[in-house]
């Protein structure tokens, strides 16, 4: 008995150190397995992330290379003069050869005859248009009033033998969900020499690029460095943005920047008008050209951003405005005080402008006096050479021309065809 109980005995103790056995190794085995485990689950993650590090460096470094600048956002970018084949076409220029000419002398006549147009500094003007190097650029900026500043000012500042050549004429910019929506007006603002651009698609988009290639050509484009219109009627006008800078910067050549600011196209053209309106008096101030010497020998000398060098060309631009918009509103103030002092009648003014037309060259015989002295320092033309001409004629056959017009005039009105007020209805 003594014997089978302790075989017994040790039979359970072997049994249980055979168990402990077991599940000590058991415990073992399965710590190794989960640290491999977790070991290589750790060397995938660590080589997935390199490889992920290594791709994004090298398009940092590409990146980098692309762009040659000290900023990584604006950059220097070079546009050919032929970028536009499309543009350049035989048919387009004729085209805008024949658009041109005939909106350009509507607008000039509209403004000058049956509107009060008063220009103060055209020779500022004149003098880049007609007296720049040769294929030196051309940039004018101005506020943004009414949306047919551009082009009855433009066209109200030129006289009419130059509205003649398409050629030398202004480059615009229009936003495209305005002024091409569809393909008839695409096709009407293209051959009228409007460039399309993006709202929200930056500096680096296609139209600042066709810009700045009819600048590299010796273009001339007409910008409004506010983007957009005026709303409060022109009271205030809005900051310049940062596309001039990049326009002006980016050219092959430095080009010459003339601003000039105005007033009274509200009136003209007030906000919700479907037609222009007559009998309104409009005043423009052509300033001195924009000189921008000491930021271009900054960008030589010094480690100067490109962003900086935008923002600062188109802060000295909205500055300039700024300041003649100032004399400008002193200007207007005067005037409409002169105005109401000494009213001039349509009538009156229409008779004045028809001694501007060249009638010569129209092959008409001119039977015609030119204006007086005082007429001209009133009303100023745009032309300094016929100002001069001006000056040396008489009086006397201007006086009879005027009055003899203007009494033509008021008894044809009085017979109820095509009077004034009809005029002004059809026009408003």
């Amino acid at each position: 008995m003594a014997v089978e109980r302790w075989i017994e005995c040790r039979g359970d103790l072997w049994k249980d150190g055979a168990r402990s056995l077991q599940l000590r190794v058991r415990d073992r085995f399965r710590v190794h397995r989960r640290r491999n485990f977790q070991n290589l689950r750790l060397s995938t993650t660590d080589y997935f992330s390199s490889t992920v590090r290594r791709w994004l460096d090298r398009f940092r470094d590409f990146r980098h290379r692309s762009l040659p600048s000290s900023s990584s956002t604006f950059y220097r970018k070079s546009v050919g003069k032929d970028i536009d084949a499309e543009a350049d076409s035989v048919l387009t220029r004729m085209l805008q050869a024949v658009a041109v000419p005939i909106i350009g002398n509507v607008c000039h006549v509209f403004m000058h005859g049956l509107n009060r147009i008063q220009i103060y500094g055209a020779e500022n003007l004149h003098q880049a248009l007609l007296h720049r190097p040769e294929n030196k650029a051309l940039i004018t900026v101005s506020n943004h009033v009414a949306a047919m500043d551009d082009p009855l000012i433009i066209a109200s500042l030129l006289p009419p033998s130059m509205l003649l050549n398409a050629h030398s004429l202004r480059w615009t910019l229009c936003a495209s969900d305005r002024c091409f929506r569809n393909p008839v007006t695409s096709a009407f603002f293209k051959y009228v020499k409007v460039l399309p651009v993006s709202r929200g698609d930056g500096i680096y988009q296609k139209g600042m690029d066709l810009a700045i290639s009819k600048l590299n050509r010796g273009g001339w484009v007409h910008i409004f460095p506010e983007g957009s219109r005026s709303r409060d009627g022109g009271k205030t006008m809005g900051s310049s943005k940062r596309g001039i800078g990049r326009l002006v910067l980016d050219a092959d050549n430095v080009p010459i920047v003339v601003p000039f600011v105005h007033t009274g196209m509200q009136e003209i053209m007030p906000v919700g008008s479907k037609f222009p309106k007559v009998g309104k008096t409009v005043t423009v101030l052509i300033g001195d050209p924009v000189n921008f010497n000491d930021l271009l020998n900054n960008e030589e000398n010094q480690n100067v951003s490109r962003g900086n060098l935008y923002d600062a060309v188109s802060a000295r631009i909205g500055d300039r405005l700024q300041k003649l918009k100032l004399q400008l509103d002193r200007l207007a103030v005067e005037q409409a005080l002169q105005l109401q002092e000494y009213p001039v009648p349509v009538a009156e003014r229409a008779a004045r402008y028809l001694h501007q037309v060249d009638w010569e060259s129209l092959g008409m015989e001119n039977h015609v006096g030119v204006e007086d002295t005082s007429l001209t320092k009133q009303y100023p033309h745009v032309e300094p050479d016929a100002t001069q001409t001006y000056e040396q004629e008489s009086n006397s056959r201007d006086r009879y021309f005027s009055v003899g017009f203007a009494r033509w005039w008021n008894s044809f009105k009085d017979k109820g065809l095509y009077g004034l007020d009809r005029i002004r209805g059809i026009c408003s």
